[in-house]
């Protein structure tokens, strides 16, 4: 019998849950092979690990909590060396014409802050459970929404965002 998580079978695990798996972990190290990896490092915890699930929102919060997890240990890893990446402006996988879009804009905040407003604006998560996610409290989670807001409007320019 194949496992299951939340009742949903391994492969539609992976299926339904990777978009957001890879992207939170590009969003964290901004570096396509490292991202690779931490992805599958999430699932195969998921895998070897077999945890319990309320449901489908533990299912996700926990994918995003150990990705977020394995994306920090890399950048522990990372900082004891210089990527080649890091000498350039633009990141790699990204034209230059690109650089001044709102996804490249948002690679450029600070990981912190990049962190919250992915969650945010792209997960579609309310600051509670970004809270919950991150383990950070719930007035940090707002702190560093503002902050990160303020950050994008320097970087991408305009007074419209909210």
């Amino acid at each position: 019998m194949p496992k299951t998580y939340a009742g949903i079978c391994y492969d539609d695990v992976v299926r339904t849950y990777a978009q957001t798996v890879a992207s939170v972990c590009m969003m964290q190290l901004n570096h396509p092979a490292d991202a690779e990896d931490c992805f599958q490092n999430t699932f195969l915890k998921l895998y070897t690990s077999s945890p319990d699930f309320k449901d489908e929102r533990h299912l996700k919060a926990w994918l995003i909590r150990v990705a977020i997890n394995e994306c920090k240990s890399t950048l522990r890893t990372r900082s004891r060396t210089l990527p080649l990446e890091s000498v350039a402006q633009i990141p790699v996988f990204m034209k230059e014409s690109d650089a001044d879009s709102a996804p490249a804009v948002l690679m450029r905040l600070t990981p912190k802050h990049r962190e919250v407003m992915y969650l945010y604006y792209c997960e579609e998560y309310k600051i509670d459970e970004i809270a919950k996610i991150l383990g950070k409290n719930v007035n940090t989670v707002k702190t560093r929404l503002r902050r990160a807001r303020e950050e994008f409007k320097q970087l991408y320019g305009g007074d419209d965002f909210e």
